[in-house]
């Protein structure tokens, strides 16, 4: 073979391997699978546990009800007469599913304007300053995982005004983040990459 297919099939084996984390891993329901099939998330969910306090338990869970682990993650689609297209329901976006507005503050207040949503570091460490917030203005536990899936849904005001209490849905899909969070962190503790 010539050097110009050789080049072209070694470009198209670095763009398979740095695509290969944009989907989301197999088997969510298991967090040592999830950190055995990508192990770039377990340092970003320990970088994000020693920076801000959040478990690496509570922000997988939040993560997985906000994303299901996919870097490319938005919200569907409005249609007009069900057929066109009017833009997407919100600007939430990547991992973590943050809105643009939150996402500027965070980048702003922390000084990482090269942050991206799409990345898991960066997502994981938004959450963590977001988690954070709820924290200082709600006075609830960073290992809270219901309350802070709450607020994080809600916004920070929002919670306060108990803008949940209304939204039994809501409230459902907070406690399943909650028992995700448990059950994450019981798998967690007999996971030796976790450690």
């Amino acid at each position: 073979m010539g050097k110009p297919i050789w080049a072209l099939f070694a470009l198209l084996i670095l763009a398979n391997c740095g695509a290969r984390y944009n989907t989301p891993p197999r088997n969510l329901d298991d967090a040592c699978s999830i950190i055995n099939q990508r192990p770039p998330y377990i340092k970003a969910f320990k970088a994000t546990e020693r920076k801000w306090g959040v478990p690496v338990h509570v922000q997988m869970a939040a993560m997985y009800q906000e994303s299901k682990f996919d870097a490319d993650a938005r919200t569907p689609f409005r249609y007009v007469l069900g057929v066109i297209p009017m833009g997407r329901q919100s600007s939430a976006y990547g991992y973590s599913q943050a809105l643009d507005g939150t996402w500027s503050d965070y980048k702003r207040a922390t000084g990482r304007s090269g942050a991206k949503r799409d990345k898991i570091r960066d997502a994981t460490d938004f959450m963590g300053w977001y988690f954070n917030h709820s924290k200082e203005k709600n006075g609830i536990a960073l290992d809270d995982a219901r309350n802070q899936y709450l607020a994080y849904h809600e916004g920070h005001t929002g919670y306060r005004k108990g803008t949940y209490r209304s939204k039994s849905w809501l409230v459902r899909v907070a406690d399943k983040v909650d028992a995700r969070a448990d059950l994450y962190e019981d798998q967690l503790s007999k996971c030796r990459k976790a450690r």
